[in-house]
């Protein structure tokens, strides 16, 4: 009798990375992919076809209430399916574990490790890869390729009451001016033209490498790479801002005149109570200021509405204030009690539905000025950055524009033809709240 010999090959288990959050959260999942292919593994992102031998790596946020429910139903979610047999290990990373490895290894138990933010070569040990230094500075990128999310640093010294950033990402390290051009030359030549310049606090950059703000000299460096065309800067701390970045941005045709800078609130007492270190009036000098160096800036902010002891009469001095200085992108939120922050101590004294209210008046506002100002655009030409073509429309962005938050330029493909990450002249012929229609023209 003959025996029967097995033909059956096991499958290589595939690595596949799920990533929530914020930017921060893709440009490490990125890399962690990157480091991932750099050993030969078998890594995709967000598969929607699961394999029942599947390495499930949750790349977590822990940053609000909201941010922190939707991580713990991600890491449950993807558990219930590890007990069913569908997928093979549980992996959990990044600010959420960071934050509370303990609670979740003692609730959720069925997880195979729990890692943090500065984990990465333990996680990728424990899956069988080894960490590659030759490959630093390498990912593999989420977005499209011709955008990416670009970390200049990590962690954060500033002491806001109400974030716990430095709780999950430790102090501020940032990268060296070298080993960021490196990078940044890497992307160019993988067809990336826009480099969006992401930290915790983009304006403390230096500091701890060479004594002093160091973020113009980036800037200069950055703007030297062949092939990149936009230089995007996201997250600056208005405290100690360094204006010599404005110099740069007037000098440089591929740096946008685009500055993303979260002032959080305007009255005295709760800048002062959110230990932010400035004030009123110091925010409005230093807006007006801004707008002097660079004509025609595009100022994006965030609000929070609802921090513990905000009145009635701070919040109509907040949206006075929305209302006078007219920013051109603005985005509002509920404030979160954190545990272990200096503001969890105050009482949450606003109640959610007040909060919410708020949140939504002031956006009502805003809405309003993003009317005004982009009828104003009727008839001008801008430079624009096709992202992708979604229905009859291809859309895309001008300078003043980041992904996902702002505002798009939808071209009519019936009328227009136009390549995902190619940069078109585009006529703009009507517009609406947040959205600009235009034809593209010679």
């Amino acid at each position: 009798m003959k025996t029967k010999i097995s033909t059956s090959v096991a499958v290589k288990p595939r690595v596949n990375v799920i990533t929530l959050g914020c930017s921060k959260n893709i440009h490490d999942s990125e890399v962690l992919m990157g480091q991932l292919r750099g050993n030969q593994m078998d890594v995709i992102h967000e598969a929607e076809k699961l394999n029942n031998n599947d390495i499930i790596v949750i790349n977590t946020c822990g940053f609000i209430d909201n941010a922190k429910q939707e991580s713990i139903d991600t890491i449950l979610e993807y558990s219930q399916l590890k007990d069913e047999g569908k997928v093979g290990k549980v992996i959990v990373t990044g600010c959420l574990s960071e934050r509370y490895k303990p609670e979740l290894e003692a609730e959720i138990t069925n997880v195979d490790s729990f890692f943090g933010t500065n984990d990465l070569q333990n996680l990728l040990s424990s899956i069988g890869a080894d960490y590659k230094h030759e490959l630093v500075g390498e990912r593999l990128l989420t977005t499209p390729s011709h955008f990416s999310y670009f970390k200049i640093a990590e962690g954060c010294n500033r002491p806001c009451s109400f974030c716990a950033i430095p709780l999950m990402r430790g102090k501020h390290v940032s990268k060296s001016i070298d080993e960021l051009v490196r990078e940044a030359k890497y992307l160019a030549k993988n067809g990336t033209k826009e480099l969006i310049l992401i930290a915790q606090d983009l304006t403390y950059y230096g500091l701890d490498l060479y004594g002093k703000r160091n973020l113009a000299d980036l800037l200069r460096n950055l703007s030297d790479v062949n092939g990149i065309e936009w230089i995007r800067l996201q997250y600056a701390y208005p405290s100690g801002f360094p204006m010599d970045i404005l110099d740069v941005m007037n000098e440089r045709d591929n740096i946008c005149k685009y500055l993303d800078m979260p002032l959080q609130h305007i009255t005295d007492n709760m800048l002062s109570s959110m230990r932010r270190g400035i004030t009123r009036q110091k925010t409005v000098d230093l807006v007006n200021s801004i707008r002097d160096k660079v004509p025609g800036i595009a100022l994006r902010t965030t609000l929070i509405c609802g921090y513990p002891g905000e009145t009635d009469q701070d919040f109509q001095e907040m949206k006075d204030w929305v209302e006078e200085t007219r920013f051109e992108r603005l985005g509002c939120f509920t404030y979160s009690h954190e545990e272990k922050t200096h503001a969890h101590q105050l009482i949450d004294d606003v109640p959610e539905e007040v909060k919410q209210e708020r949140v939504d008046e002031i956006m009502g506002v805003q809405q309003h000025i993003s009317y005004e100002k982009n009828q104003l655009k009727i008839g001008q030409k801008f430079k624009v950055l096709i992202d992708k073509k979604e229905g009859d429309f291809f859309i895309g962005r001008t300078e003043f524009d980041s992904p996902e938050v702002d505002n798009e330029v939808l071209l009519n493909a019936s009328v227009d033809y136009a390549t995902p990450g190619t940069f078109v002249n585009v006529k703009i012929d009507r517009a609406e709240d947040f959205d600009l229609y235009g034809q593209i023209v010679k």
